[in-house]
């Protein structure tokens, strides 16, 4: 990693932590720089895993008081299963061949977008229509892991749906629940990344400390800043990486 690949990455992480602590789609930034100075699909993917996920821990603890309140038998149970999931969905990438990884990503690129582009719309029209299916968050909930396990685009828009098409109708609440889930999926993905060498070491440091600055500078600019502007810089953003990942096949 030379001067100018780790002035890349820094940029991109450090706008993507700003972008997650505002508006969502940071790993819109991250995922792509690490392709682009020369990481390889699969491991850039892991990286971006790592490089995030500081920022979940963050937003987990301003969400403490919500989580306490919560009983301590659902935040096991549904902790459980985002772990399972978090750690299939990274099984799942690991054994999936670089080159169908690599076609995959424009698809899974413009699936983020998507959601994050509809996220508010689809979270308002099924916490409308919908009640309270344990069984169905529970399955809803292992999915939606096993994805964020495997590519974390759009995670938190899927986690909202989720919550509000099974009954979470608290915002504040649903917003605890998506961070927490989150951090146990990401933690455990991450460490299954780890174990089995597909993490950019040297990359990933240097990203997850710009992202965690970013995020910092972020929190304390997010009122300043539109987010109807931020939202359509986003989706922007991941309509362009998925033209220039099908671009470059």
């Amino acid at each position: 990693m030379d001067a100018v690949d780790a002035a890349v990455l820094a940029t991109a992480a450090l706008a993507a932590g700003a972008l997650n602590a505002v508006a969502g789609g940071g790993s819109f930034l991250t995922f792509p720089a690490l392709v682009f100075t020369g990481v390889p699909p699969i491991a850039a993917n892991a990286t971006s895993a790592l490089a995030v996920s500081p920022g979940y821990l963050g937003s987990t603890l301003g969400f403490r008081h919500e989580l306490r309140a919560l009983p301590w038998a659902q935040l096991r149970r549904e902790a459980l299963l985002a772990a399972a999931g978090g750690v299939a969905g990274a099984l799942l990438l690991l054994v999936t061949p670089a080159s169908s990884f690599r076609a995959l990503v424009p698809w899974l690129l413009l699936l983020a977008t998507a959601l994050f582009a509809w996220g508010p719309w689809i979270v308002r029209r099924l916490g409308q229509t919908t009640g309270p299916h344990p069984r169905t968050r529970a399955w809803g909930l292992l999915a939606v892991a096993v994805y964020g396990g495997y590519f974390n685009g759009g995670l938190g828009i899927l986690l909202m749906a989720l919550l509000a098409a099974t009954g979470e109708t608290d915002l504040q609440r649903a917003n605890a629940l998506k961070n927490f889930h989150s951090l146990v999926l990401s933690v455990l993905s991450v460490a299954t990344f780890a174990l089995a060498g597909a993490i950019a070491w040297g990359p990933a440091l240097l990203m997850a400390t710009a992202a965690t600055a970013g995020g910092y500078v972020g929190a304390r600019t997010a009122r300043r800043l539109p987010a109807a502007a931020l939202r359509t810089l986003v989706v922007a953003t991941g309509l362009i990486m998925a033209a220039l990942f099908a671009w470059r096949g």
